[in-house]
């Protein structure tokens, strides 16, 4: 998720959060990973994804993060989380 600096500061990318995870919700999502910034996500529940047992192919650790959006969801899980080939191919 980005917003662009002109129009950063507004809102607009909390709303988007906001957005996104009332869509993953609706789509029955259990939990919801991000690599974003540290000082960011917190505020919308996000907590170190460590802490859940997860790791990242980037090898970012605060960066990574994780959300449960059902109670419980990561009990018990653990490994490394891949994302899309897209990412990859964008030098993210």
């Amino acid at each position: 998720m980005s917003v662009l600096p002109a129009y950063q500061n507004q809102g607009i990318g909390s709303r988007l959060v906001r957005a996104g995870l009332a869509a993953c919700q609706q789509a029955r999502f259990d939990f919801v990973v991000v690599l974003g910034h540290v000082d960011y996500y917190p505020r919308f529940g996000f907590a170190p994804a460590k802490g859940y047992g997860l790791e990242n192919e980037y090898g970012a650790f605060e960066a990574f993060m994780a959300l449960e959006l059902r109670k419980g969801a990561l009990e018990g899980i653990s490994g490394l989380v891949r994302f899309a080939p897209e990412f990859r191919e964008e030098g993210c």
